[in-house]
């Protein structure tokens, strides 16, 4: 059977045919006034998206503005904890809600027997690695091992160029010159402007940038196919689209203020400094689309329908294995466990509270959608 039951006789239906039954679609009366609220979605979902992806990218690129460096530290780390908690919370439960073992996919034939989300994102998350490793790989034997300039000090000594003295520390790209200003004492460092002719060093860094650009790409992928789900789901929703909308607008900002820290850490070469305005662009471009071709589709497309539920369920696992993997490998154990103990207890501090307020947020957030 592949589709949802009409009817079921209680006395001989089977598990399946009765959850199926349980979860098939009912017939909702919509006012017409929530046609209007969701064309005004697309336009409000549109600014927050960007907006809050742009924000990071910005106060990182146009010192002028004379926002705090703690406030991008603040962004980068609360931006980490909603990639985390958007994978088990926002992406993996679901999808055990839409082919796990008890749902009405999980119970028809060819399913059954399995639990299928744990092993997709398992294996989403080892191909992943496995590019990941590929591309550094590749990196080091197309530009060359990096290993001698990673042990060059970091702090000045005797006659050496300044700006050499500090090139190592934006080479590594494990921490950004920007997060530096914000805790200079961590290094040793505080004597030292950080100009922006100074960040250009990293232009001839290109080991760091395709490695970190490669890594930020896996996290759009898997981010875009979340979003693009969300958007469609929201343009075909019944009732619950009043209680959705706010929430999801919520969501998508700080899945966006995430994804606009990590980009922002990333030593683009001067050629390619239009891009991460391009990224950011297109994070904020895929759920107001995604939800306009739900609203051109919602007396079409049924979420809830067998067909939609196997694939949301598949496309949800894969995704969360993406995040899982880049939020505990790239951000966490890359981004905090390789440089805390240079850090001082006032940015362990900050950077602590950042990512656990973030994990809270998108946590809560959960209960709605």
């Amino acid at each position: 059977m592949s589709s949802f039951p009409h009817n079921v006789d209680l006395d001989k239906a089977s598990l399946r045919d009765v959850i199926c039954y349980l979860n098939k679609p009912k017939e909702e009366d919509e006012p017409g006034s929530v046609l209007v609220s969701r064309v005004a979605a697309i336009f409000v979902l549109l600014v927050t998206s960007t907006a809050a992806t742009m924000f990071p990218v910005l106060a990182a690129n146009a010192r002028r503005l004379g926002i705090p460096p703690n406030l991008y530290l603040i962004a980068r780390h609360f931006g980490s904890g909603v990639i985390i908690a958007t994978a088990f919370i926002h992406l993996l439960d679901p999808a055990y809600e839409e082919i796990g073992p008890a749902s009405c996919v999980g119970l028809t034939e060819g399913w059954e027997g399995y639990s299928w989300p744990p092993a997709l994102a398992m294996t989403s998350a080892m191909f992943i690695f496995l590019v990941d490793f590929l591309a550094d790989y590749y990196v080091s034997k197309k530009f060359g091992s990096r290993k001698a300039e990673e042990e060059e000090p970091f702090v000045l000594e005797g006659d050496k160029d300044p700006r050499r003295s500090i090139e190592p520390l934006l080479e590594r790209g494990e921490e950004s010159a920007r997060d530096q200003a914000a805790f200079p004492n961590a290094h040793n460092l505080a004597e030292i402007p950080l100009h922006r002719e100074q960040a250009h060093a990293a232009e001839d860094d290109l080991p760091a940038f395709y490695s970190k650009m490669a890594a930020f790409l896996i996290l759009e992928f898997g981010v875009l196919f979340h979003s693009g789900i969300i958007g469609v789901n929201l343009g075909v929703v019944g009732k619950e689209f009043s209680t959705l909308y706010p929430v999801i607008a919520f969501h998508q900002a700080f899945e966006g203020l995430g994804i606009g820290a990590r980009l922002s850490s990333i030593p683009f070469p001067r050629k390619y400094r239009f891009v991460p305005y391009v990224l950011a662009l297109a994070y904020g471009l895929t759920t107001p689309i995604a939800l306009a071709i739900g609203l051109g589709l919602r007396t079409t497309y049924d979420s809830d329908s067998f067909q939609a539920q196997v694939i949301s369920g598949v496309l949800d696992s894969i995704s969360s294995g993406i995040l899982l993997y880049t939020g505990f490998v790239e951000m966490l154990a890359r981004d905090i466990l390789s440089n805390a103990q240079s850090w001082d207890k006032q940015r362990l501090v900050v950077a602590f509270t950042s990512l656990y307020s973030g994990i809270v947020a998108m946590a809560i957030l959960g209960k709605w959608a």
